[in-house]
């Protein structure tokens, strides 16, 4: 019963093993995503606990060791900051909002699996895969920069007072629009909004301008928009912890890989900084406990309040996807063997779906982390279950002491993250890769950096498709002749053709169609039909053909139906498979081609022509 569920109890030393070391180095990368997502250290300690157990016990692969991931939590950044400024700056207010939109990406995702989409995933370009990966590593270096330089322009009394008379404004806003929903916003009385205008205290102002000048100094843009300031107000103490962590981070791999030195990073300088600093940032507080569910998720339900975040939602689930099920593939080449995709996309769903109801992050299957626990002994659902339960056992112990690690050294962690994830090897080959697949990644790259991670992948896609149908439809093109038999020194005639080709020279074409009959290739095809001159017979060869879409069945219809004007009979050999059953459901054959002349190889096809056009010349 079991090892039918994925587990095989034979390798519980292994799964051990691999468990507790890939949850050691998920702790710091957790607290780490969830800081940069804007809701806490806490938040991505909670969604690497429960990411990790219930993907692995519901997922398809059985060595995945899934939680927060740099992309999706570059996502989710986006979001959390776009949903807080909705609701006037207030964290705790825009809390039910965000965990409602991860909750419906969790459950997104289970019904990707239960639709069969995982197995789809795979078809992603390289290109896309590449553009997008180094654009995230990107995001992570500039949106690092201002915590490694210790400056939080929320803190920044100068840069928030140029906010201060925008801030009157959005309060005054407020007023206003409050008055007209009890409808007591008339024209000749201003006496209530003059009233709550004088209740206005410089501290509410302040506070709504913090807010706008955080929500504008955030993401990408806003990081380079406040770099100056930064630079100007350093704090040299917070910079010096981020360098030593990266320097400790790159450094103790040359010694030993056998610690992650993620895990040594934080524990040194955390420790230097504890006892030998009077004075630093930390991460905030962690509570102890068990993590307690955040039933507002549901309370606060309604179909008019989650409306706006639906698509949002589903991008974050498509991500989410595409991250674990890549993950998935790497983890199936070093163990050789073969996940189940669209289980895996239900067991992501689960546990994303979980995680947002106890208030953390959403996340994917992690590619290093799921490495570690191969390289660690790690074969069955056991190793990431055992992962996430050793993530909880260190919240519950550890979680005051975790609250001292300063924020510097989560910044450092990662800036060595926003390295690590970029595509080099894609970068390396630019010179020697077409031009068409280059500007492809490096459209993903600039997209994903500057306008969103969704976009980037969906123009992505787009783009790469029309490019691969438009080299198909060019190699088909090349490989698809169109010669009378008189002229077939443009061409070398098959070797079962060459009687005919020598018997009956251009009172027939012989049409050789090499690859698939798509829309890509559809007008090509009835361009080179129209272009034939006058003979009594056209013989279309199909048995290099694998197979025929809607556009190329139209394609196809419309060239014999122009054949069919000019009197010239349709001949078809070695039509079989996908195409034939086409052709007859929309009964092109027995139709426009009856099955008389519909020949299974050539030479059937021959016999049939000397004789039909021996009648043809008698009949003339």
């Amino acid at each position: 019963m079991f090892k039918k569920l994925g587990f095989d109890f034979s390798h519980l030393r292994g799964d051990v093993l691999g468990g507790i070391t890939a949850g050691i180095v998920a702790l710091p990368l957790a607290l780490a995503f969830g800081l940069q997502s804007g809701l806490g250290a806490v938040a991505g300690l909670y969604g690497a606990i429960f990411i990790s157990f219930f993907a692995a016990l519901f997922g398809g692969t059985n060595t995945q060791i899934s939680g927060p991931t740099a992309p999706m939590t570059a996502v989710s950044m986006v979001i959390i900051a776009g949903i807080i400024a909705n609701n006037e700056g207030d964290i705790e207010r825009a809390l039910p909002f965000i965990l409602m939109v991860f909750l419906l990406s969790g459950l997104f995702q289970i019904v990707f699996g239960f639709l069969k989409i995982g197995q789809y995933i795979r078809y992603i370009p390289y290109p896309v895969v590449s553009g997008f990966m180094t654009g995230i590593g990107v995001i992570i270096l500039i949106t690092q920069i201002l915590p490694m330089l210790g400056y939080y322009p929320k803190e920044d009394t100068e840069y928030i007072s140029e906010y201060i008379p925008q801030a009157e404004e959005v309060i005054l806003e407020k007023i206003l629009k409050e008055e007209a929903a009890e409808d007591i916003l008339v024209l000749e009385d201003f006496k209530e909004t003059i009233k709550r205008a004088g209740e206005i205290t410089k501290a509410d102002i302040n506070k709504e301008a913090q807010a706008l000048a955080g929500n504008n100094a955030s993401g990408v843009i806003g990081s380079l928009k406040v770099l100056g300031r930064a630079l100007q107000n350093i704090n040299f103490i917070d910079l010096i912890l981020g360098l030593i962590t990266i320097f400790i981070i790159f450094g103790f791999k040359r010694i030993t890989k056998a610690v992650p030195s993620t895990l040594v990073a934080l524990l040194v300088v955390s420790a230097a900084a504890y006892f030998f600093l009077p004075e630093y940032r930390t991460i905030g507080e962690i509570p102890s406990g068990l993590p307690k569910p955040n039933l507002e998720v549901f309370t606060s339900f309604s179909i008019s309040q989650v409306a706006p975040y639906i698509f949002v939602a589903l991008s974050l689930a498509a991500l989410g996807a595409i991250d674990s099920l890549l993950t998935s593939i790497v983890a199936d080449n070093m163990t050789k063997t073969k996940h189940n995709p669209n289980q895996e996309l239900i067991g992501q769903g689960i546990g994303n779906a979980i995680a947002s109801v106890f208030g953390g992050i959403p996340g994917a299957g992690a590619t290093i982390r799921t490495v570690i626990n191969i390289d660690s002994g790690g074969k069955t659902k056991l190793s990431g279950m055992i992962a996430g339960i050793l993530l909880l056992l260190i919240l519950l112990s550890l979680g005051p002491l975790a609250s001292q690690i300063p924020a510097a050294v989560l910044a450092g962690i990662l800036v060595t993250v926003g390295i690590g994830v970029m595509d080099y090897k894609g970068l390396r080959h630019i010179k020697q890769l077409p031009l068409s697949e280059v500007f492809v990644m490096l459209l993903v790259l600039v997209l994903t950096v500057f306008v969103g991670l969704i976009e980037a992948v969906a123009i992505g896609l787009i783009l790469s498709s029309i490019l691969f149908m438009k080299k198909i439809s060019d190699v088909v093109d090349d490989r698809t002749k169109t010669a009378p038999l008189e002229e077939f020194s443009r061409e070398i005639p098959w070797m079962d053709e060459e009687v005919v080709t020598k018997s009956y020279r251009d009172r027939v074409y012989i049409k050789h169609l090499d690859g698939p009959l798509f829309f890509g290739f559809a007008s090509r095809f009835q361009d080179m039909i129209k272009a034939l001159p006058n003979l009594e017979v056209v013989i279309i060869r199909l048995d290099k053909v694998p197979y025929v879409d809607q556009s190329g069945l139209y394609a196809m219809e419309d060239a014999i139906l122009d054949l069919h004007e000019q009197d010239i009979k349709v001949v078809f050999t070695d039509v079989q498979g996908q195409p034939r059953d086409m052709f007859e459901t929309f009964n092109l054959i027995p139709g426009l081609v009856p099955e008389e002349h519909c020949f299974e190889d050539f030479a059937s096809c021959a016999k049939w022509l000397e004789n039909y056009l021996k009648e043809e010349a008698q009949a003339g």
